[in-house]
C-alpha cells in the first residue's frame, strides 16, 4: 500500500453503450444545508426584543426551492439520439415531463449522470446538463431525499468526445477524451447556471473523479491529484497504467487498470488528508486481452462489475479486495445487484440474463430487447428497448421477471438514472 504525500486541509465523483430504496452514494447538489446536527425542523419564530428580531431557524435539511420526500425519488434521463428529443420519467408516478432538446442537427451520442444531472454530449463536443428533479443527500447515518421539477439547465461549449462525469457534494467533473477536465460549480447548477469552476488540461486516460476535496485524474504514467481550482498538488506513488475507468464506491474510488485495480482512500491515520493507493492485481494467470473495461456498479455498492475483455464479466468485491469471473460470454453491459452473489449481463442478443457469481446462469428475460444500457439500483434493473420505443423495468429478485413496461414518449437510445 502506498500513499500520497500529505497535501494539506483540502477543504471543504449511461453510455450509448422506481420507486425503491437506495443506499445513497450522494452526488448531490447545491449544498447550503443546515448541519444534521442543528435545526429542529420547525424553526423559530422572530423575536419581539427591543426593536430587533431573530432570524427563522433553517430547517433540518433544508434545500430552497426543493421538497423533501421520506424515501428515494427515482427518476430517468431518457434521450433520442437523432433528434435530441429528452424526457425525464419518473419511476413512481410514470409521468414524463418534456425538458428542452439537444441541437437536433447534431443529435446526442452519448449520455452519462452523476445521480442528479444528465450530461448529454454531441458529436461536435458541446455537452447539455438537464437537471433530472431528484437526487439523495448521505449524511452517514441517514439520508435525505429530495425532488424538484426537471429542467435543462443550460449547454457547455466542448472540445474532444465526452468520456465521463463524476461529481462531490461542490463539484461535477467532466472529462473530455482530449485531456481537458472541466470542473462545474454544482452550486450554480442547482440555481439553473453553469459556472466552471475550473478548466485545465491534464494527462487523462479515464474519467476524473472528485474525492475527498482533489480531483483524482488517472494518466499514462500516474493518478495526479488536483485541487478545485484545477492546480496540479501532488501525485500517487502507485500509478495505474492504461486506465479504462473509474467508479465512486462506498470505499472510495476504484479505477481499473491494465494489471487489476487502483482503489483510492482517505488515511484518517495520517491526519485525514492523505490518499492512499491499494492495488488489487487480477488473479494468476489471466491474459492482457481480458483485462476489466469500465467499470458499473450499483449506487452505494461496495461491488463492481465490468467486461472482461470480450468473453465475459469480472466482479471486483472491494471488501474482500477479490475478483471473480463470470462466463458470461461477450456482453453490451453489467451490473451487479450488490448482493454478493449475482451477476446481471445484457447479452450481445439482447437477452438480460442472471448468473450466480463465478457461476451458472439463474434467470433470462422472457425477450429479448434491442438497446446497449443497463441500469440497476436496489431492486430493479432497467433496460432501453428503441426498437419498442420503451423502457423495460425488471425485478432480478425475482427470475428477471417484466415488472412493467414504460413509456419515455421518444425513442430511448440513451439513458440513465437520477435520484439515486
Amino acid at each position: 500500500m502506498t500513499s500520497l504525500v500529505n497535501l494539506g486541509n483540502p477543504g471543504n465523483l449511461g453510455d450509448l453503450g422506481t420507486r425503491r430504496r437506495r443506499l445513497a452514494l450522494a452526488a448531490a447538489v447545491p449544498l447550503l444545508l443546515a448541519g444534521c446536527g442543528g435545526g429542529s425542523g420547525g424553526g423559530d419564530r422572530p423575536g419581539d426584543g427591543d426593536g430587533g428580531s431573530e432570524a427563522p431557524e433553517v430547517p433540518h435539511g433544508y434545500v430552497a426551492g426543493a421538497e423533501e420526500a421520506a424515501e428515494p425519488q427515482p427518476r430517468l434521463v431518457v434521450a433520442e439520439a437523432g433528434t435530441g428529443a429528452v424526457r425525464v420519467l419518473d419511476l413512481a408516478t410514470e409521468d414524463v415531463t418534456e425538458v428542452d432538446a439537444v441541437d437536433a442537427a447534431a443529435g446526442v451520442d452519448r449520455l452519462t449522470g452523476d445521480g442528479r444531472y444528465g450530461y448529454l454530449a454531441t458529436a461536435d463536443g458541446t455537452v447539455t446538463v438537464v437537471d433530472g428533479g431528484a437526487w439523495t443527500v448521505d449524511h452517514g447515518d441517514h439520508a435525505h431525499y429530495y425532488r424538484a421539477e426537471p429542467r435543462t439547465v443550460g449547454e457547455l461549449p466542448g472540445g474532444g468526445a465526452l468520456l465521463g462525469a463524476h461529481a462531490d457534494v461542490v463539484v461535477t467533473a467532466l472529462t473530455y477524451d482530449d485531456g481537458s477536465v472541466v470542473l462545474l460549480d454544482r452550486e450554480a447548477l442547482g440555481a439553473g447556471e453553469i459556472a466552471e469552476a475550473a478548466r485545465f488540461d491534464a494527462d487523462a486516460g479515464a474519467a476524473a473523479v472528485p474525492f475527498e476535496g482533489r480531483v483524482l485524474v488517472p494518466g499514462a504514467e500516474s493518478v495526479a491529484v488536483y485541487d478545485r481550482e484545477g492546480t496540479r498538488v501532488g501525485a500517487l506513488d502507485q500509478p495505474c497504467p492504461e486506465p479504462a475507468g473509474a467508479a465512486s464506491t462506498r470505499y472510495g474510488v476504484v479505477l481499473s487498470c491494465a494489471d487489476g485495480a487502483l482503489l483510492v482512500t482517505a488515511d484518517d491515520a495520517e491526519g485525514g488528508d492523505a490518499l492512499v493507493g491499494e492495488p488489487i492485481g487480477y488473479p494468476e494467470g489471466t491474459e492482457p486481452a481480458d483485462r476489466a473495461g469500465a467499470f458499473g456498479l450499483r449506487p452505494g455498492s461496495g461491488t463492481v462489475v465490468a467486461p472482461a475483455g470480450e468473453r465475459d464479466v469480472w466482479t471486483l468485491d472491494l471488501a474482500e479486495r477479490a475478483w471473480t469471473r463470470t462466463g458470461t460470454g461477450p456482453v453490451l453491459a453489467a451490473a451487479a445487484p450488490g448482493d454478493g452473489a449475482t451477476v446481471l449481463a445484457l447479452a450481445l442478443d439482447g437477452t438480460l440474463r442472471a448468473y450466480a457469481l463465478g457461476g451458472t446462469e439463474k434467470a433470462a428475460a422472457a425477450d429479448p430487447v434491442t438497446g446497449p444500457v443497463l441500469a440497476i439500483d436496489t431492486s430493479r434493473a432497467y433496460v432501453n428497448d428503441p426498437a419498442a420505443g420503451v423502457v423495460h423495468e425488471y425485478d432480478y429478485a425475482d427470475d428477471l421477471r417484466l415488472a412493467r413496461t414504460l413509456d419515455p414518449g421518444v425513442t430511448p437510445d440513451l439513458l440513465v438514472e437520477t435520484g439515486r
